[in-house]
């Protein structure tokens, strides 16, 4: 049993993970100068929703079944949002920093006045391009999805349940801190384009998720 159960728990976590992948692949196009630290917090941040999403999916089976039931309607259209939110966002920052970097007086070749660290133009390296706000939304939109399997896992014991749930959010967060450091080694070759890239993809997987 506890075999299958792992197992299962790790295919959950590649399964479960994937839009987090997405995302953290768009992170990384967004912010190719992150540091590891900040890699570490945000793969953390989807380990830890997608270890609660399962949990809380249990928990509501067997003592909300019929809230469940009607709220799973609204998952997709709630993720949807969110992403599109946040994809059109980033869209947007990265049009409006291409303007300020083609006006920049030395262009692209520029060595006064380096676009990374420009603020003449209203660009802020130190206000980092991923906020805490940014990043909390993300979690709940890339995970929400996992409250499902609270049906497919409702015949476990809490013990069981916990550790399903721990090795989904390990899965997880290994899957997204690889999606970070591909994503940063694009996005360094695509610099200026990487933030409008980082938003299509972010509203690419809300319009996915909402049809799948």
């Amino acid at each position: 049993m506890t075999f299958i159960l792992i197992f299962n728990s790790v295919m959950l976590g590649f399964g479960l993970a994937m839009d987090a992948f997405s995302v953290s692949l768009a992170n990384g196009f967004a912010d190719h100068n992150m540091n590891r630290t900040r890699k570490i917090q945000i793969a953390g941040c989807y380990a830890v929703f997608q270890f609660a999403m399962p949990v809380i999916g249990w928990f509501l089976v067997h003592n909300a079944a019929s809230f469940f039931t009607g709220f799973q309607k609204f998952i997709p259209w709630i993720a949807l949002i969110l992403l599109a939110f946040i994809g059109g966002k980033m869209l947007i920052e990265g049009i409006l920093d291409r303007r300020a970097e083609l006006k920049c007086k030395g262009g692209h070749e520029c060595h006064e006045c380096d676009i990374k660290d420009c603020r003449k133009y209203g660009i802020d390296p130190d206000a980092g391009v991923i906020s805490n706000k940014l990043l909390f939304m993300q979690g709940i939109a890339t995970s929400i999805d996992a409250l499902s399997v609270g049906f497919t896992i409702s015949q476990y014991r809490t013990l069981q349940v916990l550790l399903s749930a721990f090795i989904i959010g390990g899965v997880t967060y290994v899957v997204c801190y690889i999606g970070l450091k591909l994503g940063i080694v694009f996005g360094t070759k695509l610099a200026s384009r990487a933030k409008i890239i980082g938003g299509l993809i972010l509203i690419g997987i809300g319009i996915e998720i909402f049809f799948s």
